[in-house]
């Protein structure tokens, strides 16, 4: 907690709750991304829950990662759990990415907040493998996860959609 932010019990509660594989229904209401931004009064890590989306919220989406990248803010900044789906030329895999978002038209001030939190709030948030930081318009393209994810060569398809 070297920024002094703290993180919720919820933020905590969500990424556990992202992580569980449910069955039948119930897996229509699993987290497919948990958006997390800075509290009104910027001294804890909350949950966005508007921003934040269901497996039911995209899977009628023609493109799910657009509809996930639209739901971040554009001038500020969030982090985010994302349930990422995407086939390599070895199997179907399913990852839960780390984003640091943080826009170049972010407020500086919002920016080093984030920046300073970030350490704290993976410590809190074990055994994410994969972590994407979007600070420009090139970032948030859907090529920069697939080098992320282990790049063209190897991934295939994300999100059911050819890369």
């Amino acid at each position: 907690m070297a920024s002094g932010v703290a993180i919720s019990d919820e933020v905590i509660e969500c990424y556990n709750q992202i992580k569980v594989r449910y069955q039948g229904s119930e897996e229509k209401d699993r987290f497919k991304l948990v958006v997390m931004r800075l509290s009104e009064n910027q001294k804890s890590i909350i949950v966005d829950h508007e921003a934040s989306l269901k497996i039911k919220d995209v899977e009628k989406e023609d493109n799910v990662f657009k509809k996930i990248v639209g739901v971040l803010p554009e001038k500020d900044c969030r982090y985010a759990l994302y349930d990422c789906t995407y086939e390599t030329t070895e199997s179907l895999k399913e990852d839960l990415v780390f984003i640091m978002w943080a826009p170049d038209d972010a407020p500086l001030k919002n920016k080093m907040i984030y920046a300073s939190s970030k350490g704290a709030l993976r410590s809190k948030l074990p055994g994410l493998k994969i972590e994407w930081q979007v600070n420009d318009p090139a970032d948030k393209e859907q090529s920069a996860l697939v080098e992320k994810l282990g790049g063209r060569a190897k991934v295939k398809y994300l999100e059911k959609k050819t890369v």
